[in-house]
């Protein structure tokens, strides 16, 4: 049974992280919506101004896609009710689960396969769009599906895009790049997975390999291009494009909540519960879903215990002034979408009122929970996509929450984001698969 700390003092909670204790850390300077939307750094019209860019580009994105055809050129991914799921974690871990439990499905999102879809993609858009625009290619009036014909692929040839990422954003970086034309190198850290690099070559990306973590690689990324022309760097750990693309989710989760009569108000509470890597994914849902429930959804993030760089920077108040090495950890794990250091200078501060509280997981959880997921459910996911399973039974969650709503917490809708694994190969997540169920054993 995982044992959450909830600690005392500051100091106390760096030793447990320290120490690689699974941690639960309440966020103090957590703030009412309505005393921060009038003075919000990126302005909420921004959300639609990029959900309206994505529209723009559905003819061109079910072209270059067949995948996204059915969605007419939009990139999203449905959420599904895990009844089975929310049983198994109650008879785990002994809590019960107030509500109804869902999964939102981002590793079913196309082209990408994972939640990275959303900013990555976002970005690269809107650059191209630019681009085309300054040039007299293009006009927002035009029917964007032009932009699949040689000519631009041309055009686009002439540009570079590079990024520094542990795997899943360099996929939605590399892919959307290379169709569209451009040249595009990605820098990766040592956590990157080798078939992540190995689709990345398949689709004419350049992957330049570091021996060093998630940091360096950015840098390195940005240190390259810059003595490029033409050369465009997106900066995972600073980008207010990303930020924005993931923010367009909670549009969409709106309308789909809707079309499923799930109600979100102040009886019938919407929490979710987001895996964290540099922060910029879910600090940017997190802006979103404020944006549009409001006080009525909470937002907690999940963190491997090797890499807790964001709970670090927002518990200290040191933001990316700090990271987990400082504290001794050697952000190595499992969750190599999630092992990074050092977190986002943007994100952190963007949401530091804003989310709820962050609690660290350890990757033998990760896998057990990966097997109970894909026993009860027939999901499969990435072991760093599970770091938001546990949330829903928290007892320290449910505390925060039974504090807020009392009963009316039988109401909530319990939402874990899952973050990556369609593209997985068969034999890889085979071997998560294999090994959950190994750790499982062993427990008995």
């Amino acid at each position: 049974m995982v044992s959450k700390r909830s600690h005392r003092s500051k100091e106390e909670l760096i030793e447990q992280l320290k120490n690689k204790k699974e941690t639960f850390w309440p966020n103090t300077s957590f703030e009412p919506y309505n005393t921060l939307e009038k003075n919000l750094p990126i302005p909420t019209k921004d959300l639609h101004k990029a959900e309206a860019l994505l529209k723009r580009f559905t003819p061109y994105l079910a072209k270059a896609f067949p995948e996204t055809k059915k969605m007419n050129g939009i990139i999203e991914s449905p959420i599904r009710g895990i009844p089975s799921m929310k049983q198994e974690l109650e008879k785990r871990y002994q809590q019960s689960i107030h509500g109804h439990l869902y999964v939102k499905c981002d590793h079913e999102l196309p082209v990408a396969g994972s939640i990275k879809a959303r900013g990555g993609i976002y970005e690269v858009l809107k650059y191209a769009e630019g681009l085309a625009i300054k040039h007299g290619k293009l006009t927002k009036d035009d029917d964007y599906s032009k932009l699949a014909n040689p000519e631009f692929k041309q055009f686009f040839s002439n540009f570079s895009i590079s990024v520094g990422s542990t795997g899943n954003l360099a996929l939605s970086i590399g892919i959307m790049s290379a169709v569209l034309g451009f040249q595009v190198t990605v820098h990766m850290s040592v956590d990157a997975k080798e078939w992540k690099k190995g689709l990345l070559r398949d689709k004419g990306v350049v992957v330049v390999e570091h021996d060093k973590d998630f940091s360096f690689a950015v840098n390195e990324g940005r240190r390259q291009c810059q003595k490029q022309k033409n050369c465009y760097f997106i900066d995972d750990e600073n980008s207010k494009d990303l930020f924005l693309g993931y923010a367009v989710a909670a549009l969409r989760l709106h309308e789909q909540l809707k079309q499923k009569n799930i109600t979100v108000d102040a009886d019938h509470p919407l929490v979710v519960y987001l895996p964290c890597g540099v922060g910029g994914g879910p600090a940017g849902i997190t802006y979103g879903l404020k944006y549009v429930f409001g006080d009525h959804v909470h937002c907690y993030f999940a963190e491997p215990t090797s890499s807790p760089c964001v709970m670090l920077g927002l518990a200290t108040g040191k933001h990316e002034d700090i990271s987990v090495q400082d504290i001794g950890l050697d952000n190595k794990t499992e969750a190599d979408g999630l092992a990074v250091g050092r977190p986002s200078a943007l994100a952190g501060r963007l949401v530091e009122n804003m989310v709820n509280g962050i609690y660290t997981i350890n990757d033998e959880n990760l896998y057990k929970l990966l097997a109970f997921l894909h026993e009860s459910e027939g999901i499969s996911l990435e072991p760093s996509a599970l770091a938001g399973m546990y949330g829903p039974a928290s007892i320290d969650i449910q505390q925060q929450l039974d504090r807020m709503y009392g009963s009316r917490l039988s109401h909530a809708t319990h939402l874990v984001w899952a973050t990556g694994g369609s593209l997985v190969p068969k034999d890889i997540m085979e071997g998560f698969i294999s090994k959950g169920t190994s750790f499982l054993r062993q427990e008995e």
